[in-house]
């Protein structure tokens, strides 16, 4: 017996709730059932000519859409690139800031529509709130939760590890698979952003996308 159409139903359930509570906060919000199609629609609101600035996020690169904006002309400004010096990394981070659009996913999103992020340098949860003219924040149903309490454990247990693994830094939290809340200098959860409502100056739009992306 299948449970497939079920499980379906329900996402998108989540997804229309979601859509629903973030634009009575001022974002604007759209719902795909299909990546390409949501990657395809994000490269139709940026022009060719627009510069284009990526936080750390592994649901921006596992979407291919740098790939398709490099080569179509866009200037897309990133600053995961294989040994740059820390001064390069500031450097490039704090340009990344002053894109014209910036794309980025975040670590939690709650049914009602409230955004939080965790940072380590900050430069992503910075631009979120306040520099580019034109955000863009690409969400899987995964990180859907019910409310803040959730997404702070999401981040602590959840994307804070994995992302720490990626990185192949030294923190308890990539060896435990959960957060000790350590002094490290890596520690990757230093700074939690929640977005209540959108930031009044420039424009907001939230992807929701019906499959599972990032950590």
């Amino acid at each position: 017996m299948a449970f497939k159409e079920y499980r379906e139903w329900h996402s998108k359930c989540n997804l229309k709730i979601v859509a629903e509570n973030l634009i009575k906060r001022g974002f604007k919000a759209k719902c795909f059932d299909d990546v390409n199609e949501a990657k395809n629609y994000i490269l139709s609101m940026i022009p060719p000519n627009a510069t284009v600035g990526v936080g750390g996020s592994v649901t921006i690169r596992e979407l291919g859409i740098i790939e398709d904006l490099e080569s179509r002309g866009n200037k897309v400004i990133h600053h995961w690139i294989k040994g740059l010096s820390s001064e390069d990394s500031y450097r490039i981070r704090m340009m990344e800031i002053g894109s014209d659009f910036f794309l980025s996913s975040c670590n939690a999103i709650t049914v009602d529509g409230v955004i939080v992020n965790a940072d380590s340098s900050g430069n992503r949860v910075a631009a979120l709130a306040f520099g580019p003219k034109h955000v863009i924040l690409v969400v899987g149903t995964n990180k859907i939760v019910y409310d803040l309490d959730m997404a702070l454990w999401r981040i602590y247990n959840v994307a804070a590890p994995m992302n720490s693994r990626r990185l192949g830094v030294k923190v308890p939290c990539a060896e435990a698979g959960y957060c000790v809340d350590c002094d490290s200098i890596d520690c990757p959860v230093r700074i939690i952003e929640i977005i209540k409502r959108k930031p009044q100056a420039g424009d907001y739009h939230v992807i929701l996308i019906d499959a599972n992306l990032g950590f």
